[in-house]
């Protein structure tokens, strides 16, 4: 499948707005677009910090959904949005989990490799990382995106609970950098979210 991502960054006390928006009107407009496939929304309160994931079922559905999306996006999100980053990936392995999941936590990575070795991070986190973060107490799913054309990806995991979401922290670090040096990938960026909603249709 494939994805695309939304990162925003604005007001904390305007977030709300933007939360409420995304969970009515912009969940119509998803369900509306032929190859529609799930999505995840996912937020930091404290800092301002709001990321969507919607999932699709080819690169051409997602490129036609977004000739609306793209439109309709800025007043989604607006007046809470100072910032917008959008990206497309491929979703190269996908640990459904538990299915549509409200209240838990994510852990985003987001890393850096050499686009001959996408094909490796991809087979490191399928066969290496994922049997380990499968046995970690409320482990609810992960994927991995990938931009195979500029080496660039994101993991995600995702635990039915805050409380898990922290007492994972030391256990995945360790997994973290064992897979980055085998996968020859360089992290970037790690955050945590709240999830609001996140559910995937892999069938």
């Amino acid at each position: 499948m494939f994805v695309r991502t939304v990162y925003a960054t604005g007001d904390p006390a305007r977030l709300g707005l933007a939360v409420g928006a995304l969970n009515t009107r912009g969940r119509d407009l998803l369900e509306e677009r032929p190859g529609y496939r799930g999505a995840g929304l996912f937020v930091d309160r404290e800092l301002g910090k709001l990321l969507t994931v919607s999932w699709w079922e080819s690169a051409e559905a997602r490129r036609n959904s977004d000739e609306v999306m793209s439109v309709r996006r800025p007043e989604l999100l607006q007046p809470f949005a100072g910032t917008v980053a959008v990206e497309n990936f491929e979703a190269a392995v996908l640990h459904a989990g538990r299915g549509p999941l409200t209240g838990g936590g994510v852990r985003i990575t987001r890393f850096e490799c050499d686009p001959a070795d996408a094909d490796l991070a991809a087979d490191t986190f399928h066969a290496g990382v994922l049997p380990r973060l499968e046995v970690l107490p409320g482990f609810a799913g992960a994927a991995l995106f990938l931009d195979r054309e500029r080496g660039r990806g994101m993991t995600g995991v995702l635990f039915a609970d805050r409380p898990s979401l922290a007492g994972s922290r030391a256990r995945q670090a360790a997994v973290r950098r064992e897979s980055a040096a085998k996968a020859h990938a360089t992290v970037v960026t790690l955050e945590e979210f709240e999830v609001l909603h996140a559910d995937v249709r892999d069938e």
